[in-house]
């Protein structure tokens, strides 16, 4: 039975993602490289739930529950009694594997190890582990804004027990999330149909035919979503965006080659909002 969650990653993803079990209650532990990081998780996670106080959606009371469930850390021996520990760092392999690699040495047998990799093989990733983990061993593809979007991909990889993956199923739709199965494939399923929605947005910008703002406005006014393209690419992160895309184009070749206005903007060090410049314009808001 899952009763405490370890989050690795303290960033805007996986400081989200513990928010996620905070405000259901749930003991979290939020983990990154250093103290000051992790701790900085903990604050994205007050202005996200100030934000929502000032809406309406919940209150002061409500935020200060949650936060008194959270302990940040800069230490894998603080996960070592989760139940379930999800992985959110950087998309790269081998900084993952490194991860699971430690954790499969501190934790217990039991604990269950998920990645929020967006398209990275779970099978592979699950080699980080030893054989009896790797029956534990399973993605939670979140998305982007984690605390609000109800969406998470459940991912076995091959070697994952039917019962683990029900598992985490039952306990995302538990708090409140919309959790669906997907096959172990490069980009899962949200990916796929996001990137080719996404590259073809790209074209439009590269060849001069819509503005970003206007990309924005044919998503929000035409298609009915609730934000642009580019203001989401913005807020997940252009070097992120690159390096799924790399993955995105190994894994299926030309129609998801990256796309040159992202690598551009990588260059140029403009990686979104983190940065305080992306497709839009943040130096006034950080």
């Amino acid at each position: 039975m899952i009763k405490k969650v370890g989050v690795v990653g303290a960033g805007m993803m996986g400081a989200e993602i513990a928010l996620c079990f905070e405000k259901a209650g749930y003991p979290t532990v939020l983990n990154d490289i250093s103290m000051e990081l992790a701790r900085k998780g903990v604050e994205k996670q007050d202005k996200v739930m100030s934000k929502s106080i000032s809406k309406g959606k919940m209150t002061e009371e409500e935020k200060e529950a949650a936060l008194r469930l959270v302990t940040p850390s800069a230490d894998y021996e603080d996960l070592k009694d989760c139940d379930l520990i999800i992985e959110a760092a950087l998309e790269n392999l081998e900084v993952k594997l490194g991860i699971f690699e430690e954790l499969d040495k501190i934790c217990k047998p039991e604990t269950i190890f998920c990645s929020n990799t967006s398209s990275i093989s779970i099978t592979k990733l699950s080699s980080a582990v030893g054989e009896a983990r790797k029956a534990r061993f399973l993605g939670t593809h979140f998305n982007s804004p984690a605390s609000v979007m109800k969406l998470v991909e459940v991912i076995p990889g091959l070697l994952t027990d039917k019962e683990r993956a029900d598992e985490v199923y039952d306990l995302l739709a538990s708090i409140e999330k919309e959790p669906v199965r997907v096959k172990d494939v490069v980009g899962f399923g949200l990916n796929r149909i996001f990137h080719c929605m996404y590259g073809e947005a790209m074209r439009l910008i590269e060849e001069g035919v819509c503005t970003p703002e206007d990309v924005d406005k044919i998503c929000k006014y035409g298609l009915g979503h609730p934000m642009g393209i580019c203001a989401l690419l913005d807020i997940t992160g252009h070097d992120l965006n690159l390096a799924v895309d790399q993955i995105m184009f190994e894994g299926y070749g030309e129609r998801f080659r990256p796309s040159p206005v992202i690598q551009r903007m990588v260059d140029a060090g403009n990686l979104g909002r983190k940065s305080g410049k992306g497709f839009y314009d943040y130096t006034d808001k950080k």
